[in-house]
């Protein structure tokens, strides 16, 4: 697991966002969490429990219309874990990438 020191070495704007996320670790059962923050390249969120470092990951959160500007956007991503923070409280902190991403409106 690693931990948050060294240099950060993010190539692309992170935005504090608090979003609902569904999480299923490969076929593992679906769990839900909240973000900390995304960034067009990936997301960060809580776990009570740790995948593997690589392990392939599928999410889902909803975009509200106060941020589109619309209506409520939701985006289903595919990626892998590229990291993991283990927290003094006992919780993981999952980064992970998005490899693929599809979005649809919410009805």
């Amino acid at each position: 697991m690693s931990t948050k020191t060294g240099a950060d070495k993010r190539t692309t704007r992170r935005l504090p966002l608090a979003l609902p996320v569904k999480v299923r670790v490969k076929a593992d059962n679906e769990l839900t969490s909240e973000t900390v923050d995304v960034s067009a390249r990936g997301v960060f969120f809580y776990l009570e429990s740790a995948p593997d470092e690589g392990s392939e990951v599928e999410f889902t959160l909803t975009l509200p219309p106060e941020i589109t500007l619309t209506e409520a956007l939701r985006i289903h991503c595919s990626g892998r874990v590229i990291r993991i923070d283990r927290e003094p409280s006992g919780r993981f902190g999952i980064a992970a990438a998005i490899d693929k991403y599809d979005l649809s409106a919410e009805n």
